[in-house]
């Protein structure tokens, strides 16, 4: 009954926008597309040949997937990824080398700016412990009382009410916004495996399982914990999860969330603030939502290519995809190109080799192999379909994909899980921002709106008009 009265007012409220012309706002809002090459606008920050604007100076990640000749276009390259100077690769090998978990290991050296050692690996997890379970009250005030439908609404109000929780919210210090930091990091996993669990219960009709998270367990560890009915995981499934939050900790200062970070912790204001908008960045599906895409889009085409094994009927399905007449119609193969790496995404590479471990144990090699094939024929069949070259290699949202969906990790989950690996970058470069005490950042917009004269109003014609 209440959904249905909410409805009637939203209907009701249509309505009498239109009458006031709300159907006219895009055609009174749109920009020329000539007035942005008169007035040398870099749209999206970008430069012409694609590049990012350059707008600031970083230690903390490198992503480089080209180099540049005299002219300044791009000579394609293999893709290596930095954090604070070290090679993903190197990090991410040497974990697996050594049979642990790694990600808290990254999380410490993007905000501490070194790799820690034993000792310090071991207070950094005592503080993360410290914090897994959320401030006494949170999750039934916050979280179980107010479901929301969508996981990263969730997470960000849920960021916004732990200001209240902090007795020093808005010191910026860099001690002060460390601590909050590390806390936040602790915080995240329960946050969003309790708002899954409630959005289910409360919009899915399902059962409402709560598990508490245990001091001792690695963030993925009590993830995969938290968000099963049974609690229960393996050590391959956990360590592979851990991999992919490596791999998805941080890219750069240029990415939108990251700029995001940058840009509000410019004004000064609180952690929690700050994080909140990064979230919301995130959430948006040209940013965050690009590992679903490529669940959707894996489901979808085994949905509808009967033998996925048969070459001929999956390449006929992804030129439809290509055409627009399958999938969501937009014309695009998820998990393919990047705006950044050329010839490879060496994150892409890493996860192609700990996802095909993970297809055998879950006897889910053909899915593998669908994602080996689209990666090796994505740019081959693009070329065919629109008649032009362009370099698409794997990206690690193809492999995260199919890491996500072979670990039976709910979709709503995908970005809200990025969210949680991305954390401890964001909250590195708000310390970056805080440190360097840079100018409030304010970039400029040149005005195409012409004067006009002002009009009293018993002379204002009306566009008031009848409903629809």
């Amino acid at each position: 009954m209440l959904n249905k009265i909410k409805a009637k007012k939203r209907e009701a409220d249509s309505e009498l926008l239109y009458t006031l012309g709300a159907d006219k706002l895009s055609e009174k809002n749109r920009i020329a597309e000539d007035l942005y090459v008169k007035n040398k606008v870099k749209r999206g920050l970008r430069n012409s040949n694609g590049t990012g604007v350059v707008v600031g100076l970083t230690h903390i990640g490198e992503v480089h997937g080209y180099d540049k000749d005299e002219n300044g276009d791009k000579i394609p390259r293999e893709g290596k990824l930095y954090y604070r100077g070290y090679d993903i690769e190197d990090l991410v090998n040497n974990v697996i080398a050594e049979d642990r978990f790694g990600f808290e290991e990254v999380s410490f050296l993007l905000m501490m700016g070194s790799l820690p050692s034993k000792k310090e690996l071991e207070i950094f997890n005592e503080i993360l412990a410290n914090h897994r379970e959320l401030p006494q009250g949170f999750a039934r005030d916050m979280i179980l009382t107010a479901p929301s439908n969508n996981i990263m609404n969730k997470l960000a109000r849920s960021v916004l009410a732990l200001y209240s929780f902090d007795e020093n919210p808005d010191d910026i210090s860099i001690q002060n916004v460390l601590r909050q930091s590390v806390q936040l990091m602790g915080y995240f996993p329960a946050i969003i495996c309790y708002a899954y669990q409630a959005k289910s219960n409360y919009y899915d009709n399902e059962s409402l399982h709560l598990h508490a998270p245990i001091r001792g367990l690695s963030t993925t560890e009590n993830i995969l914990r938290m968000l099963r009915p049974t609690g229960e995981y393996t050590d391959l499934e956990a360590k592979l999860l851990d991999v992919c939050m490596m791999l998805h900790a941080e890219h750069g200062g240029g990415n939108n969330s990251s700029f995001t970070t940058h840009l509000i912790s410019s004004t000064g204001t609180d952690t929690y603030s700050a994080i909140a908008a990064a979230i919301g960045s995130l959430k948006g599906p040209k940013h965050g939502g690009a590992n679903y895409a490529v669940i959707r889009m894996l489901n979808d085409i085994k949905a509808n290519v009967k033998d996925i094994g048969k070459t001929s009927a999956l390449e006929d399905y992804l030129v439809k995809i290509l055409k627009g007449q399958a999938n969501d119609r937009t014309g695009l193969i998820y998990g393919v190109g990047h705006a950044i790496y050329t010839l490879s995404d060496p994150r892409a590479k890493i996860l192609k080799n700990m996802a095909k471990k993970l297809a055998e144990s879950k006897n889910k090699i053909d899915d593998f192999l669908l994602c080996d094939y689209i990666e090796k024929n994505a740019a081959r069949l693009f070329a065919e379909v629109h008649g032009k070259e362009v370099i698409m290699p794997a990206n690690v949202d193809l492999y995260s994909g199919f890491v996500y969906d072979a670990l039976n990790i709910p979709n709503d989950v995908a970005t809200p899980l990025f969210a949680t690996a991305r954390l401890s970058g964001w909250c590195a470069h708000r310390l970056e921002e805080l440190v360097n005490v840079g100018k409030l950042m304010r970039p400029a917009y040149n005005t195409v709106q012409p004067h006009l004269d002002y009009v009293n109003i018993e002379d204002r014609k009306s566009i008031i008009r009848n409903s629809k």
